[in-house]
């Protein structure tokens, strides 16, 4: 954008990929591009290079390295958990739990499932997007063959009680996936201690390549294969490797997990400013999602009597770059699925914006944002017919 400030407030949707990240990625395009399944030199470099990115993401997650397999990214992860799961173990049963604020990846997978015979619980959330453990357990039946509930919500930004959902499930010996997409790199994952079978990551939300990801699969979870062809990643997941972008996916996942600590609370401390000062400046303004189990960088606000999509437009006339929700359904007349689940009115929910903040942003910035978005709000009001209502009503 040049000869224009740009401020980018939608790490959610997706993010920079980093200098170090993308230098790390270079010789794997020229010097190092042998196949990795062949035997020479070069080969060998490239196949040592994806052994080492995949040790990267192991120690990531406290996982095995033998248990992580490189995908497209995180559509296609979660795909595979869940198809492969209910396929391999349609034997033992056919009932799938996940919940209703899951991504469309998730919910559509689940979708294709039914029409193929299997039956799918979608759980309710409360208030702030949180899945009760109890209804997890109230809607187990001995057909039961796999739980998937996200990490985090890309929307809200609420983290759900992945360690008691995981405890929950191994105690009644059924596999457990996690769509971790929007957590990696923010909040601390201990496969083996959250008692997760499966989980899915993408590299993109975190300072890494677009169209690469991973799906953690624990040794022992019985999965049919995705992906069919040659005899790549152990012979489950078929198709040359994206190589340079897996070594890219290395070394961000290591970059973000080094510096997760230190992050994690700078963005907390500019969420919570912004947040504060929006409710403050913004009559009719409402926070969405748990007010502190969520993930750091994540702000969502609902406007009432306006629009969010007149909102980004405003916005990106400034510069600043954010969003009503998932990337995945932009373009949708239809308000998000995650805000009707929350209990918020349609008109509300078609109000909402999203600012998710990264490593990039700064006070500044965010006090940029401060001082442009109260006139924003206000100036869309006076045009707005339910807030014209809503002052006659209150004889305003």
């Amino acid at each position: 954008m040049e000869g224009r400030r740009l401020v980018y407030m939608d790490h959610a949707a997706t993010t920079a990929t980093a200098p170090a990240v993308v230098e790390a990625m270079l010789p794997y395009f020229t010097d190092h591009f042998g196949n990795p399944s062949s035997v020479y030199r070069i080969a060998r470099e490239a196949k040592a290079a994806v052994d080492e990115a995949r040790e990267k993401v192991a120690r990531a997650l406290s996982a095995k390295p033998e248990e992580i397999y490189f995908t497209s990214g995180g559509t296609e992860a979660d795909n595979w958990a869940i198809k492969g799961v209910a396929f391999a173990n349609k034997q033992k049963g056919n009932h799938i739990i996940t919940s209703v604020i899951e991504h469309h990846a998730v919910l559509h997978t689940c979708q294709y499932l039914e029409k193929m015979g299997f039956e799918v619980t979608y759980l309710p959330v409360d208030e702030f997007g949180r899945v009760d453990p109890a209804a997890v357990e109230a809607a187990i039946t001995d057909k039961t063959i796999l739980i998937s509930i996200m990490f985090a919500n890309n929307e809200i930004g609420t983290i759900e009680p992945i360690a008691a959902i995981g405890a929950l499930a191994r105690k009644k010996g059924i596999y457990f996936h996690t769509d971790a997409v929007q957590a990696i790199g923010h909040v601390p994952i201990d496969v083996g201690a959250m008692q997760i079978d499966l989980l899915s990551l993408s590299a993109h939300k975190f300072n890494g390549p677009k169209g690469v990801g991973a799906l953690y699969i624990r040794k022992g979870v019985k999965i049919d294969n995705f992906m069919h062809g040659g005899g790549q990643e152990k012979k489950r997941r078929a198709g040359t490797e994206n190589l340079a972008s897996i070594v890219g996916l290395g070394v961000a996942i290591e970059r973000v997990a080094a510096s997760m600590d230190q992050e994690s609370a700078r963005l907390i401390a500019l969420r919570d400013r912004l947040r504060d000062r929006i409710l403050e400046k913004i009559p009719h303004a409402r926070l969405n999602g748990h007010p502190t189990e969520r993930l750091p960088g994540n702000l969502n606000i609902s406007f009432e009597f306006i629009e969010g999509e007149s909102i980004l437009l405003f916005l990106d006339h400034a510069g600043i770059c954010a969003s009503t929700g998932s990337a995945c359904t932009s373009g949708s007349l239809e308000p998000s699925h995650v805000m009707l689940a929350i209990g918020l009115p349609h008109e509300q929910a078609h109000g909402s914006l999203r600012l998710t903040l990264g490593e990039e942003n700064t006070e500044e910035e965010v006090d940029y944002l401060l001082g442009v978005l109260p006139g924003i709000v206000e100036r869309l009001r006076t045009m707005s017919p339910l807030y014209a209502d809503y002052k006659r009503s209150c004889n305003v």
